[in-house]
């Protein structure tokens, strides 16, 4: 074996994709119904690297691979949740708090009780940096051999503690209440005579709902505007969540026994890609499809989730949308939103590079610390920050600051992979140093009541004081953890439920910040 290790030694690429290959078909393997999914590649890379040393030979990836993963997996997942994110944090904002308030007393009891155990100041951070998996902080503790040994001595149960706190909370998932109800349209025949206009209808319902089209009383089917009269005898078909439409029917009248969406003589739908990428990062209203085609977006599909089409809904190039239109302007509509299969696959280079590169900037500005020392954000957090920022804008100018849903995935989920090889090969390297030291009870004692208190009380306080869904909470505890191989554990047990990216985002970059400072502030004591 001695022969196999030295060769992958001398070839990192190698040694990367064995890492990614066998590390993800373990990750299939279920045990109990249960499988580690990516976090397969970290378990498997900490396991061929302990080997390798065991058996003389260092197996070591650039560091570059490493960062290089990291980045693009944090920019591609806050493009991801940089649409709900904004929204979420109006409400959100005293579970950041909780969440560093958590940290703080995590920090205290990693002093009081390193203290107790005799372990020194520097180890202790390092360890503490471990129990919470954030490299960062134990780059900002400057780094030494006894930082480096409390954070292996310390992470692997970090992220197995993170891992049992996302199986609770997903144990509860069928219980959320927090799940987008389902978008369903229904004709309705109008019986009251108040002639409301369609825009304070949906108005009324906070813009979840939109009419696609009316069929008046004497017969005729036409697309509806905001400004449109509903007359008596009207049908129309409206389309919004299951709750809200039903609320609608209430307001106008009954359900009609007449499907306005058979009929296609006048008016045609379709399910048509938006590839063009001009139109991307553009609103609903910006097309203009009723004053060119006659035309108007109904629904929108971004990955598995439907939307309502608002006028100030913002597209993303790759966005599946059901248009209803004139029969013979279909083909038009199609040209102009152009319907390619490649809208979903482009990667928007642009957007990508300048992104992470304004990350990287961010994260690697230097801010003086009273009484010596410096605070950076990290290249993880400054590439979250601006790709929150750059998926809720969409567009500045001519530029699409966003990637395809479909594009942002596949690259998220492939760095994900590349950074969870990195970090296995180097904390298998480091445990069995730890394990050499003698030292390393004291710290897996450290690390166990420091990685318990924080999950547990991240947990409770999340489910219970918030009441969280246990969706989001899923990823909320991947986010305090500042871990992506827990967000990507979380993923893999829900489909990408795009509530868990919202949840790891609410609080990652606030814990990101945190943990840096609390590491260095832990050496100094």
């Amino acid at each position: 074996m001695a022969t196999v290790f030295q060769f992958l030694a001398e070839h990192p690429i190698v040694v990367l994709f064995v890492l990614i290959g066998v590390g993800a078909a373990f990750g299939r393997v279920r045990v109990a119904g249960v499988s580690l999914g990516a976090v397969g590649v970290l378990f498997v890379a900490i396991g061929i690297t302990a080997w390798g040393v065991s058996a003389g030979v260092t197996i070591e990836m650039p560091t570059a691979v490493g960062d290089l993963g990291l980045v693009v997996f944090a920019f591609c997942t806050g493009l991801i949740a940089g649409p709900g994110f904004f929204n979420a944090l109006r409400t959100s904002y005293p579970l950041m708090l909780v969440v560093t308030g958590v940290l703080v007393a995590t920090a205290a009891i990693a002093y009081l009780v390193g203290s107790a155990l005799g372990i020194p100041p520097i180890t202790i951070a390092g360890t503490f940096a471990g129990a919470l998996n954030n490299t960062p902080a134990l780059a900002a503790t400057g780094g030494s051999p006894d930082a480096t040994v409390g954070y292996a001595s310390a992470y692997v149960y970090g992220v197995i503690a993170a891992m049992i706190g996302v199986a609770l909370a997903l144990r509860s998932r069928h219980k959320d209440t927090d799940a987008q109800a389902p978008i369903v349209g229904k004709p309705i025949e109008v019986d009251t005579g108040s002639r409301p206009t369609v825009g304070e209808v949906a108005a009324g319902r906070g813009d979840r709902v939109a009419f696609s089209r009316r069929r008046s009383a004497d017969g005729d089917v036409e697309i509806v505007g905001p400004d449109a009269a509903l007359e008596p005898g009207d049908i129309v078909n409206v389309i919004g969540p299951k709750d809200d439409v039903e609320a609608v029917t209430r307001e106008l009248g009954h359900t009609s026994a007449i499907d306005l969406t058979r009929d296609r003589s006048r008016l045609d739908f379709r399910r048509i890609i938006l590839s063009d990428a001009r139109l991307a990062g553009r609103t609903i209203a910006e097309l203009g499809l009723p004053e060119r085609f006659g035309a108007t977006i109904a629904q929108v599909r971004r990955g598995d989730v439907d939307f309502v089409a608002t006028p100030e809904f913002v597209l993303h190039q790759g966005d599946r949308l059901r248009v209803v239109g004139p029969t013979g302007s279909m083909g038009e509509v199609t040209r102009f939103l152009g319907d390619s299969e490649r809208g979903f696959a482009d990667i928007n280079p642009v957007a990508l590079g300048l992104g992470v590169l304004l990350g990287l900037l961010l994260g690697s500005i230097a801010v003086p610390l009273p009484g010596g020392g410096q605070f950076s954000l990290g290249y993880a957090a400054g590439v979250l920050v601006v790709g929150l920022v750059m998926g809720r804008i969409g567009r500045i100018g001519r530029v699409v600051t966003s990637l395809p849903n479909t594009a942002s995935s596949v690259l998220a989920e492939f760095g994900l992979l590349i950074f969870l090889a990195y970090a296995g090969t180097k904390a298998g390297a480091q445990i069995l140093s730890a394990i050499a030291s003698g030292e390393v009870v004291r710290l897996l004692l450290l690390g166990a009541v420091l990685t318990t208190f924080f999950i547990a009380a991240t947990f409770l306080l999340a489910r219970h004081v918030f009441r969280l869904g246990g969706t989001r909470l899923s990823g909320l505890v991947g986010g305090a953890q500042t871990n992506p191989a827990i967000l990507g554990f979380a993923n893999s047990r829900t489909d990408y439920d795009v509530r868990v990216a919202l949840g790891y985002s609410l609080v990652y970059p606030a814990a990101m910040v945190v943990k840096i400072l609390l590491a260095q502030v832990l050496v100094e004591l």
